[in-house]
């Protein structure tokens, strides 16, 4: 399936050097006004990570024979997005997390005002560059207008918050006893986590320039690529002993096997959506047994 000669952790580490030099040009500095603001933002941003969802968005664009450089904009939109969606997840409202990446999270550093605002802040950002920095390195004005409007409907209410809301009333339901069908937690796990990872090779795909027909293909990757990354999170959580009470954890809810069962029916459908591909594609098959494989 894959070349011997292909090095996914050597691939991975490129491309996260590649995002990280653009997000280093796009944050502000931290002496710059408002100080504290910009020192959070950077802070989180650059916490670690292994960058996937924008390396996703390279390795789309790469599949459909694109020019990468131009996809770097998005790329970077996309990591701010995911970024401030971590800072909002772990405040004491919603999950309450004291540790993310081994460091302390945004809220235990710079207080629950200032880790709002950086999400915020990032967020707003994201669209920023989705809107300025893609013309400045060439990409087509409807297809900027197009990128916005996918990640735009991914990050809301339709798709990664939407997803956050039911996952909050889930954990509701949870301690009241009230038992989550598997339907329920797959619709979850599908916007929370699946929406973004979507719209991160979506949008690859249409700035690389594909045909409809690549874009329903690798849509359909990314669709069932995010579903199964979210069941291993909850793998690795179930494993380690991260889970917290009543958490909507898919190992949890429905066992560790069926939960392994439902991430490698997944994988394998991931994969097979990229049959249409030549070797191009070597990354984004390569990222589909990592996530199922991967480890903490």
């Amino acid at each position: 399936m894959m070349g011997e000669a292909f090095n996914l952790a050597e691939h991975m580490a490129r491309r996260t050097a590649l995002v990280d030099e653009v997000l280093d040009k796009l944050l502000p500095r931290e002496d710059e006004p408002p100080e504290t603001l910009h020192k959070a933002m950077r802070y989180v941003v650059f916490s670690g990570g292994k960058r996937l969802r924008p390396t996703l968005v390279l390795d789309a664009c790469d599949a459909v024979g694109g020019d990468v450089m131009k996809a770097l904009p998005a790329a970077c939109a996309i990591e701010l997005i995911h970024t401030y969606s971590l800072v909002h997840d772990d405040l004491p409202c919603i999950d309450n997390d004291d540790v993310r990446r081994g460091m302390p999270t945004c809220h235990k550093v710079f207080g629950e005002a200032i880790a709002l605002l950086c999400g915020d802040a990032l967020l707003t950002l994201a669209f920023e560059v989705l809107s300025k920095e893609q013309t400045k390195v060439g990409v087509a004005p409807d297809v900027v207008v197009e990128t916005i409007s996918v990640v735009a409907e991914a990050a809301g209410h339709l798709g990664m918050v939407g997803g956050q809301v039911m996952d909050v009333e889930a954990q509701g339901m949870l301690m009241h006893d009230i038992h989550l069908s598997e339907e329920q937690i797959s619709k979850i796990h599908r916007h929370k986590t699946g929406a973004l990872i979507t719209a991160a090779v979506d949008v690859g795909a249409l700035i690389g320039g594909a045909s409809e027909e690549q874009r329903k293909a690798l849509r359909a990757y990314a669709h069932e690529l995010g579903f199964a990354f979210q069941i291993t999170d909850d793998l690795l959580d179930a494993e380690c002993g991260h889970v917290k009470n009543r958490e909507p954890n898919m190992a949890m809810v429905l066992g560790i096997e069926r939960s392994k069962q439902l991430a490698a029916e997944a994988i394998e459908r991931a994969i097979g959506h990229l049959n249409c591909f030549n070797e191009r594609a070597l990354p984004l098959r390569a990222i589909a047994e990592f996530v199922l494989h991967r480890e903490r």
